[in-house]
C-alpha cells in the first residue's frame, strides 16, 4: 500500500497541465479557447448560443453602448494597475495595450458626428465594480480578467470590429483598434510580464486563476451582446 501510495503521489505531483511547458499563458490561452464556440475556434468546445456573427445586425447605438461599457472597464482596469494594490500589477503599466484614451477618442468622433454618447449600461458597471473589488483581494483572479480582456480585443475583437464597421460605420476604423507599435511585439512583452509574475505562484494559485476564465468571458460575454441590442 505504501509504494502504491508513493507511485500516485508522484504521479500526481508530475502532472502536467495543458500549455504549462510553454508557460502559464499558454495555460490561460488553453483554457480560454475551450470557451469559445466550435465556429469560433478550431479548438472551442461551446456550442453557440446565438447567431453567427455574419448574421447579426449592430446598430450604431448599440455599438456606441459597447464603447462606453468597454471604456468602463479600460479605465478601470488601468486605474487599478496604475494604484497596484498588490505589487505584480505594477508590472503592467504602460504596455501600450492600453484602451482607454483612444477610446475617448473614438466616441468623441462619434460625438462630432451628432450621435448622443449614452452613460455606461449595467453590464459594464457591473463589471467594473467586480473588478474593483476583485483587485483588492484577489491578485491570481484580477490578472485572469486583465489577461482575457486585452489579449481577446486583439484578436477577436479586431475581427468583430472589422464586420460592425463594414455594416454601420461606412468601413472607418476606430482607434480602439490600433496600437502604436508593432502588436505582436506588445503582446508578447506581456506574455513574458504575466509568465514572470506566475512564477511566484503555486499550482493552487495558478489554478484559481485559470477557473475564472469564465466569470471572464462571461462578463465580456454581456458587455459584446450590447452591440446588437
Amino acid at each position: 500500500m505504501v509504494v502504491v501510495s508513493a507511485t500516485t503521489a508522484a504521479e500526481k505531483s508530475n502532472k502536467r497541465y495543458p500549455g504549462e511547458a510553454k508557460g502559464f499563458v499558454e495555460e490561460m490561452r488553453f483554457v480560454a479557447m475551450k470557451l469559445h464556440t466550435k465556429d469560433q475556434a478550431k479548438e472551442g468546445e461551446k456550442e453557440p448560443v446565438d447567431q453567427p456573427l455574419a448574421k447579426w445586425e449592430p446598430s450604431v447605438e448599440g455599438y456606441l453602448k459597447f464603447l462606453v461599457d468597454s471604456k468602463l472597464v479600460y479605465d478601470t482596469l488601468e486605474r487599478i494597475v496604475e494604484k497596484a494594490p498588490f505589487p505584480e500589477y505594477a508590472e503592467f503599466r504602460n504596455t501600450g495595450l492600453e484602451r482607454s484614451e483612444v477610446l475617448a477618442k473614438d466616441l468623441e468622433w462619434f460625438r462630432q458626428q451628432g450621435h448622443v454618447i449614452p452613460e455606461p449600461s449595467t453590464p459594464g458597471v457591473t463589471y467594473a465594480r467586480y473588478l474593483e473589488e476583485l483587485s483588492e483581494k484577489d491578485p491570481q483572479a484580477f490578472i485572469c480578467h486583465f489577461y482575457n480582456t486585452y489579449f481577446a480585443h486583439s484578436a477577436g475583437g479586431r475581427m468583430i470590429g472589422r464586420k460592425v464597421a463594414e455594416k454601420v460605420l461606412d468601413k472607418k476604423e476606430l482607434e480602439f483598434y490600433k496600437w502604436d507599435g508593432d502588436l505582436s511585439q506588445l503582446l508578447q512583452n506581456v506574455r513574458d510580464k504575466l509568465n514572470k509574475v506566475a512564477e511566484n505562484w503555486t499550482r493552487e494559485e495558478k489554478n484559481h486563476c485559470l477557473e475564472e476564465t469564465e466569470k471572464s468571458f462571461k462578463f465580456s460575454g454581456a458587455i459584446l451582446r450590447l452591440i446588437f441590442s
